[in-house]
């Protein structure tokens, strides 16, 4: 089987591990006996983060990353191999979202969105593929993307966008990686308990400050559960095992998902 199906001694990246799905995730393959190097823009989310899995028993470095700047996302990779001279897994998690009707949303709102959501995982491949494939141990690369990436939401324009560009980015990346023993997956929850409604709280100065998030009357109009991180990260642990490209957090997506998939067939009786 192409990927990896055991992570002891196995070393893990993951961009926006501080918290939610990304801490989660680390705790999970900590425990499956992996090295761990933690990125994340927040310095001390990320020192607590790394604390709190030393204090676990887990062998884990943090390691300051803007995912948005390709340098800082090649330091990241410099680093981790610097450290423990391989990366096995590697999970393009980090992402922010913007909210309000697309056609309301500024180019600040697109900038940063695309800079974080898609150029993150774009950095991530330049960085860490090569590499990964050239040290010739397996692997297996994750991206956290999003059910809006497939079927988009009401007023996230610029997060439906760039998510669909994820899904997009790991279906080219997993066709292109054949043969190398690397695998690849793309995650597409619907809601998950994390700090995504305010990572405004990250958005740079110069691409302005807007902090529309979703009101109580939205989230309570939302379709899907609530999930805990821990349970999608034991989720994923099991599919990057599986090497699935495709992972569903919500079983109440699937008609969602089949729907649009059938109003896209219903389109070509009128093809050519």
């Amino acid at each position: 089987m192409t990927g990896v199906t055991d992570f002891t001694g196995k070393v893990a990246v993951i961009t926006g591990g501080a918290s939610g799905i990304g801490f989660a995730l680390a705790q999970a393959l900590g425990r499956e006996g992996a090295k761990l190097v933690i990125a994340d823009i927040e310095a001390g989310a990320l020192e607590a983060s790394v604390r709190r899995l030393g204090e676990a028993g887990c062998d884990a470095i943090g390691v300051r990353t803007d995912v948005g700047d390709r340098a800082s996302v090649q330091a990241l990779a410099d680093r981790a191999w610097e450290r423990f001279g391989a990366v096995h897994v590697l999970a393009n998690n980090a992402g922010v979202a913007t909210f309000g009707p697309t056609q309301a949303a500024s180019h600040e709102d697109w900038l940063w969105s695309m800079r974080v959501n898609l150029w993150g995982p774009i950095h991530g491949v330049e960085a860490f593929v090569p590499r990964m494939v050239e040290q010739g141990a397996g692997g297996h690369v994750l991206f956290t993307a999003s059910f809006a990436g497939l079927v988009p939401n009401r007023e996230l324009g610029p997060y439906n966008v760039t998510k669909a560009g994820v899904v997009a980015l790991a279906e080219s990346l997993r066709k292109d990686l054949r043969g190398t023993d690397i695998g690849v997956s793309v995650l597409c929850p619907m809601r998950v308990t994390s700090n995504i409604d305010h990572s405004y709280r990250n958005r740079p100065e110069e691409l302005g400050r807007n902090t529309t998030t979703y009101s109580p009357e939205d989230l309570a109009a939302l379709q899907g559960r609530t999930l805990a991180p821990e349970a999608v990260a034991t989720l994923v642990v099991g599919a990057i095992r599986r090497n699935q490209l495709y992972i569903h957090t919500h079983k109440e997506a699937e008609p969602l998902v089949r729907g649009r998939a059938e109003r896209i067939g219903a389109a070509f009786d009128q093809a050519l």
